[in-house]
């Protein structure tokens, strides 16, 4: 009998080709991966025995289990395929369905946060790559993977390579970043440099040949850096993220500009800004502020 819980079984490889077929990249393919090894761990046996019932009851494992519902909506995703396409169990899959996940307003830094972030950064590497994950709306995997190549100094623009969703992108190049970036170039270790075309030299090397220094990495100068600098929020590397989104809305740069920026497919994922740009809020006239102003002129002479 065929199973999920061990390297190499036909109805592994069944599903890895089908994933393959589809082009879903390997982190996917990972997830999907280890969602039905959760699901086989849960039944006890191979996934390709279930049945109706037994889908139904590991939903409701996963929640009463703690699982939060972005991670029961990624498992079951990967189920999903797993029954729908390998298995073609259209009748299992169907018993699959997804919890609306809480909405939640994301936490954005002010201005002078960012500013002092960035004057108290750890190093130079930490500082050019703060200040290309905020000064450009990035995401921290789009920052580490970044190439000499994808540089346009003419142009003053950066080319995003397959970002997320496998999709290319062009962002600008503030003049800060192109200087800092201009600093940084003489002083990045180029000991893995030998052999590579100068436009595919990573902008930030890992320690090892051919690897871009890590998100974790990355992550860890940011926290570091905001300790430094007395941020006392919640904040994560995407907070910068989203500081570039909102605080381009207050600016009043036109929504779809930015939702082109961000690489957003639906322009609804970027209007969620409007609820934390807080400078565009304050400047909103409330109807009680009319209100007031009517009883002031009823009292004036």
């Amino acid at each position: 009998m065929s199973t999920l819980k061990s390297t190499g079984t036909p109805l592994r490889q069944r599903m890895i080709a089908d994933m393959a077929a589809r082009n879903l990249n390997p982190h996917t393919q990972r997830s999907h991966v280890q969602s039905c090894k959760r699901f086989a761990a849960f039944l006890g046996r191979s996934p390709d025995t279930a049945t109706a019932d037994e889908v139904k009851a590991f939903q409701l494992h996963l929640i009463e289990s703690g699982a939060s519902i972005p991670n029961r909506n990624r498992i079951m995703t990967g189920l999903k395929f797993l029954l729908k396409v390998t298995l073609r169990r259209h009748d299992l899959a169907a018993e699959i369905y997804h919890l609306k996940e809480p909405q939640k307003v994301p936490v954005v830094m002010s201005r002078q946060e960012i500013e002092r972030l960035l004057a108290m950064a750890v190093s130079l590497q930490a500082r050019v790559m703060l200040t290309l994950a905020y000064g450009c709306g990035l995401r921290a995997g789009e920052v580490v993977r970044l190439k000499a190549g994808d540089i346009d100094r003419d142009q003053r623009i950066i080319r995003v390579v397959q970002a997320k969703g496998r999709k290319d992108r062009h962002v600008m190049l503030p003049a800060d970043a192109h200087a800092l970036l201009r600093r940084w170039w003489p002083e990045r270790s180029n000991k893995h440099d030998l052999g590579v075309p100068a436009v595919e030299r990573w902008l930030f090397p890992g320690r090892r040949k051919g690897l871009h220094i890590t998100t974790r990495q990355f992550s860890r100068l940011f926290h570091e850096t905001a300790e430094a600098a007395g941020i006392r929020k919640p904040v994560t590397l995407h907070t910068l993220r989203h500081s570039f989104a909102t605080h381009l809305l207050e600016a009043g740069v036109d929504i779809r500009k930015i939702q082109a920026l961000l690489g957003h497919d639906k322009l609804e994922t970027t209007a969620r800004y409007a609820f934390v740009a807080t400078g565009m809020i304050s400047r909103i006239r409330s109807p009680l502020d009319d209100l007031s102003e009517r009883r002031r002129k009823k009292r004036s002479p």
